[in-house]
């Protein structure tokens, strides 16, 4: 069989309808990773150890899980055991299953991007009086989410493809209207390319707005380290010329 071009193309009008839907389900999910994930690093990080133990508990359980198994267990196994779940809709169930697994990775992240913060600079914070909050606010964390920016990035990539696993739980996004196609036309080829190629596009597209929001927040950083340089030339040239003369 070959590849049916004319069929091919034609597919692209019926799979971007479904577009906003798979988008609006990621971003769902990543504010909820976010929020989820930057409450429970702070209780990682700050909070008596017997909570830190339970948010690695977290961490460990919602890392293992498979995300269809966790996505089963949300739509189908709490409505068993909590009945106020019972027609709970397919795409929230889709939205607070990658919305936790994710925040389980998002700990971590966030996690390293505030130790990763010279500690020198928290201490300079202390010596003149500032109060914790105001470190952490001014100091720590606009540095730290500039660190954890690059991984945040990536989890949001691989979140947004694993929106397709929604189908499982009988939502029409992408993938499932790309499977409803091929089963219909039998031309599974065609179908599949085009549904990787619309998932390729969005992420590529992603990925140019992550490198301008990155460019866009380390251009101070960048004006301060030019400074640093500038300021450090005229010495250099001094020392220079001073071992010139020594030799």
């Amino acid at each position: 069989m070959k590849f049916d071009w004319s069929y091919f193309l034609n597919l692209f009008p019926q799979l971007i309808p479904y577009i906003p839907l798979t988008i609006l389900m990621a971003i769902a999910a990543m504010v909820l990773a976010v929020v989820l994930g930057a409450a429970l690093t702070l209780v990682y990080l700050y909070a008596l150890k017997p909570f830190q133990g339970l948010v690695k508990l977290y961490v460990s359980f919602f890392r293992g899980v498979p995300t269809l198994v966790l996505l089963f267990i949300i739509y189908y196994g709490l409505p068993e055991i909590f009945p106020v779940f019972k027609g709970v809709p397919a795409t929230a169930a889709a939205i607070a299953g990658l919305g936790v697994k994710e925040s389980a990775y998002l700990i971590e992240i966030f996690r390293a991007g505030i130790t990763s913060v010279d500690q020198g600079q928290i201490e300079a914070g202390e010596s003149l009086n500032f109060s914790y909050a105001k470190i952490f606010c001014n100091i720590v964390l606009p540095q730290a989410a500039l660190n954890a920016l690059p991984a945040t990035g990536n989890t949001f990539v691989s979140l947004l493809k694993e929106t397709s696993l929604a189908f499982t739980l009988g939502v029409t996004e992408i993938f499932a209207d790309g499977k409803l196609l091929a089963s219909a036309s039998l031309r599974f080829f065609e179908v599949y390319v085009a549904v990787g190629l619309i998932y390729w596009f969005l992420i590529v597209l992603y990925s140019w707005a992550q490198r301008s929001v990155e460019n866009i927040l380390e251009a101070p950083y960048r004006r301060v380290e030019n400074a640093i340089d500038k300021s450090e030339e005229p010495r250099s040239a001094v020392w220079k010329e001073e071992g010139l003369k020594q030799h």
